[in-house]
């Protein structure tokens, strides 16, 4: 590997997809995977959920048990989709001796496939207004009891029930599903400005829903999250759903993660939201605590490779975080949520993705995340090839070139590029693409790169290209293509 920066590029993976096997080899494979991943200059690995979910397929967003790493029978399996907890502590390990800060999958929002269940009041609210009442009061058997036997009080000993949830969506009583508000002493959703104002209150998302105004709920969650970033070495959260989960909690608990375990315990969070203003004010109701992923640009992308030619290329950041909140922006191309078949699906036109992921990896805006499906390939039903061969180039450019000031030439809705020059030893690069025609752009890479002769370090373009004595080229790109310059 060359030699790289003092002060590096940081690049995160995430590194799973919705569709993996349930084999529970996924912690071996990633320990196994560690040093080519380390070489190509990923230095945070984000780590599906590790926890009991509601059975050995479960993605890990179905939560049961959060003490449960893969370590008790529970829910039908000792091991999660994943594996078992010492192959992922093995995990971690192997991430952390290759130079790669491991990040948790943290699901907070609600509690899955109870134990047994409870009688209490409820009262039954409207799917596109939660703050509109249907119903009278009324019981429900709710499965809202959970007492986590297979782990028989093991480093916790707390049991939950109706009483540490806001609501629920099934009656067992009358087996009919709706979304029933838990009735009671200061029971209710979070205050409709500390949530999501979708449906006027977002804070219902799915299954049991957690009551943040709770102080056993809150008390549980601060003891579980010193237990688990103790005992797996873990060095940050990625905070699942935070739409739904009262900001002030979401708050308080990074702020005292922090004070804790140190400013470099890396948090970011999904914010599932391309609204410009709805993304200013949680960073703002969180104290900039937090980074969020970037889903206004991920929806551009997603726009731009639908329209192809009609898209204006020069907008491609309009109301991004990138462009808003570079300091707060995790961006993406694809992740597991906007895959083919999920509910959030979103996939990025495969003609568009390597452009996309130059939009994310070459430039100085946000911390940018590679997809394991788009790295890797995706199987099954939702197949989708790999991009490995681009992302490894895009990936190297990254690591070695990507750095110094950043020279954009956004001036045609069909083709746009920007420059890097450099710094230290490292060459600068001209990146150009195109959603239509060939073209060429005029573009400056420095004076003291006069006669110097660029490549096209993709090999989408076979000419070189010859600085000029003031420092300027003109770069070619083929159609519908991109194309990085450097030196040959």
């Amino acid at each position: 590997m060359k030699e790289v920066l003092a002060m590096e590029n940081q690049t995160l993976f995430q590194a799973f997809e919705w569709y993996l096997p349930d084999d529970g080899q996924h912690w071996t494979r990633l320990a196994e995977a560690a040093p080519d991943l380390a070489a190509k200059g990923i230095r945070k690995i984000w780590l599906p959920p590790a926890f009991k979910g509601t059975g050995s397929n479960d993605v890990g967003y179905g939560v049961y048990d959060l003490f449960d790493l893969g370590e008790f029978d529970q829910k039908g399996t000792v091991r999660t989709k994943y594996g078992s907890k010492d192959q992922y502590l093995q995990a971690i390990a192997a991430l952390k001796e290759n130079g790669i800060e491991p990040i948790a999958d943290v699901v907070l929002n609600h509690k899955a496939a109870a134990d047994y269940t409870e009688t209490f009041t409820v009262v039954e609210v409207a799917a596109d207004d939660r703050t509109q009442v249907l119903s009278e009061p009324f019981e429900i058997e709710g499965w809202t009891h959970f007492t986590f036997e297979g782990r028989q009080k093991t480093y916790n000993d707390f049991d939950w029930h109706w009483y540490h949830f806001t609501g629920t969506d099934y009656d067992a009583k009358s087996q009919k599903s709706g979304i029933y508000l838990i009735q009671g002493d200061n029971k209710g959703w979070a205050s409709d400005d500390l949530v999501d104002t979708e449906n006027k209150n977002y804070d219902y998302l799915m299954y049991a829903d957690l009551d943040f105004k709770h102080p056993e709920v809150v008390q549980n969650i601060y003891d579980w999250a010193d237990w688990f970033i103790e005992t797996t070495g873990i060095h940050g959260f990625r905070l699942d759903a935070v739409k739904h989960i009262d900001s002030f909690f979401m708050k308080n608990f990074i702020r005292d993660i922090s004070q804790k375990y140190g400013q470099d315990f890396y948090v970011f969070g999904e914010f599932w939201k391309g609204d410009k203003t709805a993304n200013d004010l949680y960073l703002e109701k969180t104290d900039y605590q937090i980074d969020l992923v970037d889903v206004k640009l991920h929806q551009n992308f997603f726009d731009a490779g639908k329209a192809g030619a009609d898209y204006d290329l020069r907008t491609i950041f309009d109301g991004s975080l990138a462009q808003n909140h570079p300091e707060s922006a995790v961006t993406f191309v694809d992740n597991h949520d906007t895959q083919r078949g999920q509910a959030l699906e979103s996939t990025v036109e495969e003609w568009f993705k390597p452009a996309a992921y130059a939009l994310i990896l070459l430039r100085e805006a946000g911390l940018p995340c590679v997809f394991y499906g788009d790295y890797y390939g995706i199987k099954g039903d939702y197949a989708q090839t790999d991009f490995k061969e681009v992302l490894d180039k895009l990936l190297d450019i990254r690591l070695n070139l990507a750095y110094g000031e950043e020279r954009d030439y956004f001036d045609d809705p069909n083709c746009i590029g920007w420059t890097r020059l450099g710094q230290e030893n490292a060459q600068p690069i001209a990146v150009l693409l195109s959603n239509h025609s060939a073209n060429s752009k005029r573009m400056f890479v420095g004076e003291n790169r006069a006669g110097q002769e660029f490549s096209d370090y993709l090999g989408n373009c076979s000419d070189t290209v010859t600085i000029e004595a003031d420092g300027w080229a003109d770069f070619p790109v083929n159609e519908g293509s991109l194309s990085v310059w450097s030196v040959k």
